[in-house]
């Protein structure tokens, strides 16, 4: 596995693989009305990339498959993370998440799923607030947490 940076390129890809993860492994978190309504599988593939490319993006690559994915902002905002569902517990979170963090000064924040809360407390992260989520007229519950540095 080889992680870089993204190139726009990878953004279809990248979407797809948000699509499917939140679809099986936060599954058991959420129900099929939340899962739908977080990742709909309508990416705005422009909106996404530009964002991609302005935050400090990068993939994790196992031969040619893109397995994982993670941005940070100059913030220290900790946008997505995420791995695909065949992929998951083999250490390529962990291994992105040391790079984001990285690669900014200061604290790091993010708004994690009730599936990713558990991860980002073994790496020292403090939950600030639990927030509901609106989207749709539908309610995701996640978790603002920050590590301090």
């Amino acid at each position: 596995m080889i992680i870089r940076e993204y190139q726009s390129t990878d953004c279809k890809e990248l979407a797809e693989l948000f699509y499917n993860t939140v679809h099986t492994v936060n599954a058991k978190d959420y129900t099929n009305e939340q899962l739908g309504v977080w990742a709909t599988g309508q990416v705005d593939l422009k909106k996404w990339n530009q964002s991609l490319q302005k935050h400090f993006s990068i993939v994790a690559v196992d031969v040619d498959i893109i397995v994982g994915f993670g941005d940070v902002d100059k913030t220290g905002y900790l946008d997505h993370l995420y791995v695909h569902s065949e992929y998951q517990g083999k250490g390529i979170a962990t291994a992105i998440c040391n790079r984001l963090e990285l690669a900014v000064q200061g604290n790091i924040v993010t708004h994690a799923s009730v599936t990713a809360k558990p991860f980002f407390e073994k790496r020292g992260y403090k939950v600030i607030k639990e927030q509901q989520v609106e989207r749709q007229g539908i309610f995701l519950t996640n978790f603002v947490m920050t590590k301090e540095r």
